[in-house]
């Protein structure tokens, strides 16, 4: 089959378009034709490197998968050759407390497809058979695989993680993303009233078209002095935080007493600056949050058939050209989701 491989870390060159043998489901898998699979920042991540992080290269990135099950393994149960799926993500053990308890994104052995095991950037990917998901009726595929990494994110740490209320503030960060444009749409759905920055004008009105009540356009004006004047001098009540070290510190000084600011990434740097006096004279919080739990996709799925929330995409491209998809998100280019989509 073709697919896109990563032999060493680097820049875009390191995309290689290559035939590579067919992947073999083995029992409890399935082996799905991917008709779209989406860009996430994890796989500029597994072609650039992190360091201290040894990814099991040669790799097949993409994580966020939809298609149709071409072959099912001898104990797969509940999926069946024809099947439209979409996949969820998250790789676990299935066996251990977490997952038993349905936080199987706090398992040990927790993986992503794409980055610990071979994605799907290729005409063919094996998966559990747990992973493969109906597609929601009424999505296409490149619309159904541009749900899940972004929308669990979102939604475990608004919903789990943050614990977002209706009639709460919250301030989300990079509102033209695809974390960040699934995030106005969760914090929307709670009834919360939604702040965001983006880069420009453009991405301003496609936000604001997404529910967002205030959008500031953080190349022009300082967010946190905006937010400041927008709420009063309160503060929101929680930070939706993935950018990092550019954002971080005003993130925090935008917070109301009590505030709650909650991350999942760092795309602009890992070192951020914190004084403590803020944080214990405002009882402020910090969350981490990674992905979220395969009942939380379930969840979302089902909002997505119901139209309650919808997947935004900018542009999707040949499988061939992985590189120049990957270009367009890595310089920030794009508003929602960039999906290729292998030819047939």
């Amino acid at each position: 089959m073709k697919a896109i491989v990563v032999h060493e870390h680097g820049g875009l060159d390191r995309l290689r378009v290559e035939n590579v043998p067919d992947p073999k489901p083995a029992a409890d898998e399935v082996l799905v034709e991917v008709r779209a699979c989406a860009l996430n920042h994890l796989d500029l991540w597994v072609r650039r490197g992190v360091p201290g992080h040894a990814f099991p290269l040669p790799m097949i990135p993409g994580c966020d998968v939809a298609g149709i099950v071409r072959e099912v393994g001898s104990v797969a149960r509940g999926v069946a050759v024809g099947d439209a799926v979409v996949v969820a993500p998250g790789l676990a053990c299935g066996r251990c407390e977490a997952c038993s308890s349905g936080n199987d994104n706090l398992c040990r052995f927790y993986g992503i497809l794409g980055e610990t095991r071979n994605g799907g950037y290729a005409a063919l990917v094996a998966v559990p058979a747990a992973n493969a998901l109906p597609l929601p009726k009424g999505l296409s595929f490149e619309e159904a695989a541009a749900v899940p990494l972004v929308f669990l994110t979102a939604w475990h740490m608004l919903v789990v993680r943050a614990e977002l209320r209706a009639g709460e503030e919250v301030l989300v960060q990079a509102g033209g993303s695809g974390v960040g444009s699934a995030a106005i749409q969760i914090a929307k759905l709670l009834g919360a009233r939604v702040y965001t920055t983006v880069s420009s004008d453009a991405k301003a009105d496609r936000a604001r078209a997404l529910g967002a009540d205030e959008v500031i356009v953080h190349t022009k004006e300082d967010f946190a002095a905006r937010v400041r004047d927008l709420t009063g001098k309160r503060g929101v009540d929680v930070v939706f935080e993935h950018t990092g070290s550019e954002t971080f510190a005003k993130g925090l000084r935008s917070l109301a007493k009590g505030g709650r600011l909650v991350t999942c990434g760092a795309t602009s740097g890992f070192e951020v600056p914190i004084d403590l006096r803020p944080i214990f004279f405002k009882s402020l919080s910090i969350l981490g949050s990674t992905m979220g739990s395969r009942g939380e996709l379930h969840q979302i799925l089902r909002l997505v058939e119901q139209r309650r929330l919808r997947p935004v995409i900018e542009r999707t491209f040949p499988l061939e050209e992985a590189a120049n998809a990957q270009s367009m998100l890595e310089e920030r280019r794009a508003f929602g989701k960039v999906v290729l989509v292998p030819r047939r």
